[in-house]
């Protein structure tokens, strides 16, 4: 069985790895072109040269950042990051299927609340527990 070959609107990894960031904002969804047209933050651009910085050296560390709204971009893709998710770093490794998306959308800020049932030690209003 062969896996199938990536393509991200048409286009292989290796053709978007090889474009210009001007080429790669016509491709991208709006608000990504936007944020790229309009040109990427001095923090975000930081983080995209320290990237590049390991990927070059071929030093596989975890990067470490608070940067949400930091696109992900096709030159990304194998890189260990870790984004603040307001409490703790989410280690994330970038993959093909990621691009087009924001870092933050990958570091959960909010957990599913699972409430106990009432027991030992509950308020007096919850323990009247109405029985079926």
């Amino acid at each position: 069985m062969s896996s199938k070959e990536f393509r991200y609107r048409g286009y292989t990894l290796e053709q978007l790895q090889s474009m210009t960031l001007d080429e790669l904002a016509e491709v991208m969804p709006a608000r990504i072109r936007r944020t790229l047209k309009r040109g990427l933050s001095p923090e975000n651009k930081k983080l995209l040269e320290k990237i590049r910085k390991y990927r070059s050296k071929g030093i596989d560390k975890v990067i470490r950042t608070h940067r949400r709204d930091m696109p992900v971009l096709p030159e990304m893709v194998g890189a260990k990051i870790a984004v603040h998710n307001g409490k703790e770093f989410v280690e994330i490794t970038i993959v093909p299927e990621m691009i087009g998306h924001y870092l933050g959308e990958f570091a959960m800020t909010n957990r599913i609340v699972r409430h106990g049932k009432p027991g030992k030690g509950a308020t007096r209003s919850s323990k009247f527990v109405p029985l079926k």
